[in-house]
């Protein structure tokens, strides 16, 4: 069935959680799939950059405290890397402070969600990002 005319149809994204607690990550699948894009996730950071690398998402939902590897180190990791360097990227972490913001924002990340977040702020922030 074809779209009325002037009907927009939104793309559908591919979205990457990096995140070890189950309860985070099934609320983040739900916003994510409701918003019909494509769920994707990783719960060890050291098997985080080859699942970008295979996956290619459009955004990675990037928790800081992982096992292995920081989150901010997986950050880097993208950045410096020139096939990956334009994949958008939102930290999330339970500290919420304004050096961890900074932080977070200078090792590259795109946006910053201090946990807890609303669904609303996280459904928010993923819109601004994936335009």
């Amino acid at each position: 069935m074809a779209d009325a005319p002037g009907t927009v149809k939104s793309k559908t994204h591919r979205v990457l959680v990096v995140e070890d607690e189950d309860n985070i990550a099934m609320a983040l699948q739900y916003v994510i799939e409701r918003e019909g894009h494509r769920y994707f996730r990783i719960a060890d950071g050291a098997e985080a950059e080859a699942a970008i690398r295979e996956i290619r998402p459009d955004l990675i939902l990037l928790d800081v405290m992982l096992p292995q590897v920081s989150g901010y180190d997986i950050c880097q990791a993208v950045r410096s890397d020139g096939e990956l360097a334009a994949v958008r990227i939102l930290i999330m972490t339970a500290r919420g402070s304004l050096a961890q913001r900074d932080r977070a924002l200078a090792v590259g990340a795109d946006g910053f969600l201090a946990k807890p977040f609303s669904l609303d702020d996280l459904r928010e922030k993923m819109r601004a990002q994936l335009g």
